[in-house]
């Protein structure tokens, strides 16, 4: 181990604990707080859609690491109990859930780039995009609508582009896939509609996705970032 931390490029931290769950039936989420914390009072914090992880520390003793397992004995124990108890619509249920943990998500977009409107080349072809002011003209509601998933997809295939207004970001495991003043791609859609986690922060079902309208975007292309008017005050 010592040899492979020394001179590997990649090596598997042994303080850090990933158990794989997709067979199960049970997402991450539901695993770490409808088994893990209310029936046992075991805490984690990281979890995926199939997979909890255990992360140990110095303080870990011989005794927490027994007790651990022994936890883990006993709900895979449970799990097989209610197995075998399952009606045939129950264990279909059961199969179907199991089937959309295993199988792979759509692909982690690339990102897609920044609307023209956030972008100061000064002159130089660059991706780079200035988030800061994208997000504070979002405090405008005029400025903004919500798209439905596929009012979304209809307008990127009809060639527009859409850009968002926030942060979109899935949790777990909690990183943006789109930020302020980003375009809409349709690798990006398809991503978000593969995903079953539990929350999406930036994203309502019961509205859709924050984006510009055509006068905000217009706006941010003509006003300087140092004059703009959506800035907050100093």
């Amino acid at each position: 181990m010592i040899k492979a931390w020394n001179n590997d490029e990649f090596v598997l931290d042994p303080s850090r604990i990933t158990i794989y769950i997709g067979a199960t039936g049970i997402d991450g989420d539901h695993f770490k707080r409808g088994h893990l914390m209310d029936r046992y009072g075991v805490q984690i914090n990281k979890t995926s859609r199939n997979t909890v992880l255990f992360m140990t520390t110095i303080g870990t003793t011989r005794s927490s690491v027994a007790y651990l397992i022994e936890v883990l004995v006993t709900i895979a124990r449970d799990l097989e109990a209610q197995l075998i108890d399952m009606s045939p619509a129950e264990r279909a249920a059961h199969e179907r859930a199991v089937q959309r943990l295993t199988s792979p998500s759509a692909p982690l977009p690339d990102f897609s780039g920044f609307h023209s409107s956030f972008r100061d080349n000064q002159g130089q072809d660059t991706p780079d995009g200035d988030v800061r002011r994208a997000f504070y003209l979002s405090y405008h509601d005029s400025y903004c609508e919500y798209l439905t998933p596929e009012e979304a997809e209809q307008r990127v295939e009809n060639g527009e582009q859409v850009v968002s207004t926030t942060y979109v970001t899935p949790y777990p495991p909690g990183y943006p896939v789109l930020v302020p003043g980003q375009v809409f791609s349709p690798q990006i859609l398809a991503f978000m509609r593969s995903l079953d986690t539990p929350e999406v922060h930036g994203y309502r079902p019961d509205l859709g996705y924050r984006v510009y309208v055509d006068k905000a975007l217009e706006i941010a292309a003509t006003t300087r970032p140092e004059s703009t008017p959506d800035s907050p005050p100093a």
